[in-house]
This record gives structure tokens, C-alpha cells and sequence, in this order.
């Protein structure tokens, strides 16, 4: 997606609907009226992707004290999903975007490189949605240290 295309804050979140962990579903239209966390990541129970998902378990608590769920999302099977859920104890959705559509609206589906290999795959970035439905803030190419504090600085914020 080239640049002036990629969503900025203030714009209007894109639907979805996804199938989650836990045999359940989440859609846009479950959070009318409420802000949230959509975080997108590479792969399940891998080393950056496991401490961000454990940082943001850690912080639920904070996060719902704020009025917002946390919904993470990658493109990989609900059964996957499941099981980096429990292996990790994590309490909140993981959304399967397998088919792309998600993670191609959302502009983060991206060419990466990887020792000079070009290949395609999820660029590490969270979406804070407003009550809105509008993008309150985005944070693109996110390192995992310090990352969750800041989503959830700006989050209380709201």
C-alpha cells in the first residue's frame, strides 16, 4: 500500500470480522460506541510476538480500567491462536485474519527483508480506536520494549 494510502489518525477504522481464540468472533460492529486496541503481529509464539502479547496480558487489567478491550491480530489459524493462548495464559481475543483481508485494509501487510530476502508478512503495528470509530493513534514498526506502556498511556488519554 504506498504511503498516501496508509491510514492516518483520524481516519475511519476499516471493518472487519474475524474468527478469535476461544471458538468465539469479534467485528468492528461489537465496538460501536466503545474504543479498543487493535494490535496486529507477525506470528504466534514467536520471541517479539509472545512479549508483546504477555505485555498486553499483564496490562488488561489497565486497559479495562480505561474502558477498552485488547484485540490481537495475525494471520494465523484459530487452532494456532489457540494454542499460544493457552500456552501463554493470555485472556484477551486473538483474531485470525488467514485470508489477508484484514491485514491488507489495514495497510499492514507489507514486503519485509530478512537477510536480503524480500518476502511478505505482517509490519508489526497497533491501532488505538476511539468510541468513533475513527483512529485515535497508530504506532508503525513497533519495537515490543516500552511499547504496551504507551498504548496504554495514550489509551487513559482518550
Amino acid at each position: 500500500m504506498p504511503d498516501e494510502q496508509l491510514l492516518q489518525d483520524g481516519s475511519i477504522a476499516p471493518d472487519f470480522s474475524m474468527a478469535t481464540s476461544r471458538g468465539r468472533h469479534v467485528s468492528l460492529a461489537d465496538f460501536k460506541g466503545k474504543p479498543f486496541v487493535l494490535y496486529f503481529y507477525p506470528k504466534a509464539d514467536t520471541p517479539g510476538c509472545t512479549k508483546e502479547a504477555c505485555g498486553f496480558n499483564e496490562a488488561l487489567k489497565a486497559f479495562e480500567g480505561a474502558g477498552l478491550t485488547v484485540i490481537g491480530v495475525s494471520r494465523d489459524p484459530v487452532k494456532k491462536l489457540d494454542a499460544f493462548a493457552d500456552k501463554y495464559h493470555l485472556t484477551f481475543p486473538l483474531a485470525s485474519d488467514a485470508q489477508g483481508d484484514v491485514t491488507e485494509a489495514y495497510g499492514v501487510w507489507v514486503e519485509k527483508s530478512l537477510y536480503g530476502k524480500a518476502y511478505m508478512g505482517i509490519d508489526r503495528t497497533t491501532f488505538l480506536i476511539g468510541a468513533d470509530g475513527k483512529i485515535a493513534r497508530i504506532w508503525r514498526k513497533v519495537k515490543v520494549p516500552g511499547h504496551v506502556e504507551a498504548v496504554l498511556e495514550a489509551a487513559q488519554a482518550l
